[in-house]
């Protein structure tokens, strides 16, 4: 049967109840969090779209896959599953297993800046780091080492009126210009994120990826994999790319790991899992950081041969990297996400275009009355959690965070607010009574007040500020 909307191919068959709430009940509630909804009580909120981030369902292979844990300290048999699914999936032939992709970072991050200022002699306060887009924790780590970081997307990237198949792309003249002005010495790694979380959930081609690689070996400059939605990634490449149609996920999958050193992975993503993440090396052409990296985890995670997790947690990781690349649950998935832009823009409600993993809503273009230092995305993520308990988050200037030397609010290209699908946790209802609430926060759109700061941290303080309004 042919039809652009097809059923989940998959059955629930447990259940988790959830509250509703009156909308005086949740203003008291926002209140209470600061104006912030990653303070909130997840009992008061009844649609979670806050991240996609460990939310999600589990297969049915992946939660019998525990009971295989083997707990031992070292040398643990559910480390070597979980390697070799790495090695047979990606290429790469070391694998550090860490409780998510922060824990990769906080290793990678340090050990490859501390190789830049060991082999060349450099000040770190010298140093800058490129990326597609950095998500926010990779930023954070990079500048808590004293990095500078610099984003160097396509120019349309963030346009939500400009509709491309791979908006996530590098701008390869951005990029060659930025490491020639730096100075190629001077930087430690390029970052290539898949999928492009801070531009919309977006895709970057193997084109593209392959262009990056290439310039960073020009260079001498290592490249490592933001992978957290490899799959996702693939799918979009399969759809769109000419010449890999045919290809299956998984190949698409090992031939955009080609083009990098290291990937760094929250596996809480397209591998499913509650908690995990991977830190990989595809040889030993840095060694050194490796070895590094192994020494940081006996320190920041356990002993590398589980990093953090349990030997149950590895051996689900180890299916759930497979069952992630089922190309009819990604086609599901995705399917999901375009119905809900679909049905935003229907209303009049921008969004960038659908990607993978969430939609992504203009809210500078929905509340142009609120200056972005106040904070549009957020101030749309409290209203409508305050109209229909719905829980988002924001992408934008709060995010974005302030320059650390200045101390100035950086530049945002623009002011989005995300509301991330877990996987197989709602239905077409669900994404039906979201489009609904939307079409009320449309009508007060005029009267919703921006936000200040009543306590601001100094890093990643989305996580953590409260706020008041600004009236």
């Amino acid at each position: 049967m042919d039809s652009h909307y097809l059923p989940e191919p998959y059955r629930i068959r447990v259940i988790e109840p959830v509250q509703r709430t009156t909308e005086r009940e949740r203003e008291q509630a926002l209140m209470k969090a600061g104006y912030n909804p990653f303070l909130l009580e997840s009992d008061d909120v009844f649609i979670d779209l806050l991240t996609d981030s460990g939310t999600g369902a589990v297969t049915q292979a992946m939660q019998s896959a525990m009971l295989r844990g083997d707990e031992s300290y070292s040398g643990s048999r559910s480390y070597r599953t979980l390697s070799q699914a790495v090695k047979n999936i990606f290429g790469y032939n070391f694998t550090i297993p860490t409780h998510q992709g922060r824990g990769a970072e906080q290793l990678y991050v340090p050990a490859l800046i501390n190789k830049c200022e060991r082999d060349k002699g450099l000040e770190r306060n010298k140093m800058a780091a490129f990326s597609n887009y950095f998500f926010d924790t990779t930023q954070g780590h990079t500048q808590h080492n004293n990095c500078r970081v610099i984003n160097v997307p396509l120019p349309e990237a963030f346009n939500t009126k400009i509709k491309a198949d791979f908006k996530g792309n590098f701008d390869l003249k951005a990029l060659a210009a930025g490491i020639e002005e730096v100075g190629a010495k001077n930087v430690p790694y390029i970052v290539s994120t898949i999928t492009c979380n801070s531009a919309g959930g977006q895709p970057v081609s193997i084109g593209n990826l392959k262009a990056v690689y290439e310039l960073a070996k020009s260079y001498d400059i290592p490249v490592v994999m933001d992978c957290a939605r490899f799959a996702e990634n693939a799918y979009f490449i399969k759809q769109r790319e000419v010449g890999y149609s045919e290809w299956s996920i998984q190949e698409i999958t090992r031939e955009v790991f080609k083009y990098a050193d290291i990937f760094a992975m929250s596996a809480k993503k397209d591998a499913m899992v509650p908690i995990g993440g991977l830190l990989a090396f595809k040889d030993d052409s840095f060694l050194d950081v490796q070895l590094e990296c192994k020494t940081l985890c006996v320190l920041l995670e356990g002993f590398p041969t589980y990093g953090g997790l349990e030997g149950g947690a590895m051996e689900r990781l180890a299916v759930g990297l497979y069952d992630g690349m089922e190309e009819d649950w990604l086609a599901s998935r995705l399917q999901q996400v375009e119905y809900l832009v679909n049905g935003l823009e229907a209303l009049g409600v921008r969004c960038q275009q659908a990607g993978g993993h969430a939609a992504f809503v203009d809210a500078g273009a929905l509340l142009p009355n609120i200056l972005p230092e106040q904070f549009p995305g957020h101030a749309l993520s409290c209203e409508l959690y305050k109209v229909a308990g719905i829980r988002g988050a924001e992408i934008g200037s709060l995010l974005l965070g302030c320059d650390p030397e200045t101390g100035k609010q950086l530049p945002c290209p623009a002011e989005l607010f995300r509301l991330a699908i877990p996987r197989a946790t709602y239905t077409q209802a669900h994404l039906d009574y979201i489009i609904a609430a939307f079409k009320e926060v449309k009508k007060r759109a005029s009267s919703i007040a921006g936000l200040k700061f009543t306590y601001e941290p100094k890093v990643l303080r989305h996580f953590n500020a409260t706020f008041e309004p600004a009236l």
